[in-house]
């Protein structure tokens, strides 16, 4: 068993404070305090850099992709460019089960009346299972995206047994794109199409010029995360009274 997750969590962030983002993704693959890692990937507009790190690093890394089966079809193909342009080995597609499916939303049309109903059942159930065997799990978690993210560090406590690990932490979205050309990775097609954040089809529409990237989110309603994420041991789903203000970008998976 483990230590204590606090003084782990605390040792790490003291180890690699000054590391840089791929140097803190391989410490945080190799070091003991981090115990069994994954991580958790949309293969979404920005997934492809951390996913890429992983491959240089340690491309058996288990990746977990949560397939909600109301995915774009776009998204379905990108992960599979992905996966094989990079040799990512250990894929993991998550789904939730046929039986809950059956229970929970037989015909498909929970998300037009209960949106956090259907997160909770694709994507934060599958998921939260899917976990249950690791220590830690690999996000895109980002200072820029907004108040509640404004001090995140590289490694943070999620669960009293499980920590969140932030490679990507103190950058910003000029070094996302600068990496993407350099490294001549490749884009997810609805970028182009005027789709900065992806989620499931039919709650993701385009974002016009100078609207927040996170706009096309569950639009005309106040949600703006799925519930996979914890802030203060609590699930996030909309966003919180302080962090009401524009351009925040929410509690979004790499």
């Amino acid at each position: 068993m483990l230590p204590d997750i606090g003084p782990r969590v605390a040792g790490l962030n003291e180890r690699y404070r000054h590391h840089a983002a791929i140097s803190v993704m391989e410490k945080a693959l190799a070091d003991p305090d981090t115990g069994r890692v994954a991580m958790v990937s949309s293969f979404g507009a920005e997934s492809v850099v951390l996913l890429h790190m992983v491959s240089l690093i340690a491309p058996a890394t288990p990746v977990l992709f949560v397939d909600t089966m109301m995915l774009f079809p776009e998204t379905l193909a990108y992960q599979q460019e992905v996966a094989s342009k990079l040799g990512l080995s250990e894929i993991r597609t998550i789904r939730a089960t046929k039986a809950a499916l059956a229970l929970d939303d037989p015909d498909g049309t929970l998300y037009q009346f209960n949106t956090d109903a259907c997160c909770n059942l694709r994507k934060t159930v599958p998921l939260e299972t899917a976990l249950a065997g690791f220590d830690a799990w690999i996000t895109g978690r980002k200072r820029y995206q907004g108040a509640t993210r404004a001090e995140i560090d590289f490694f943070e406590v999620e669960t009293p047994n499980r920590m969140k690990i932030n490679p990507l932490a103190h950058w910003g979205r000029e070094d996302l794109e600068e990496y993407m050309v350099q490294n001549r990775l490749p884009r997810h097609p609805l970028v182009a199409k005027g789709y900065p954040s992806i989620g499931c089809a039919p709650c993701t529409s385009p974002v016009k010029p100078g609207e927040d990237p996170r706009a096309g989110r569950w639009r005309g309603s106040q949600k703006t995360e799925c519930g996979i994420h914890f802030i203060g041991g609590k699930m996030v789903r909309v966003k919180p009274a302080e962090d009401a203000t524009e351009g925040s970008d929410k509690d979004k998976v790499a």
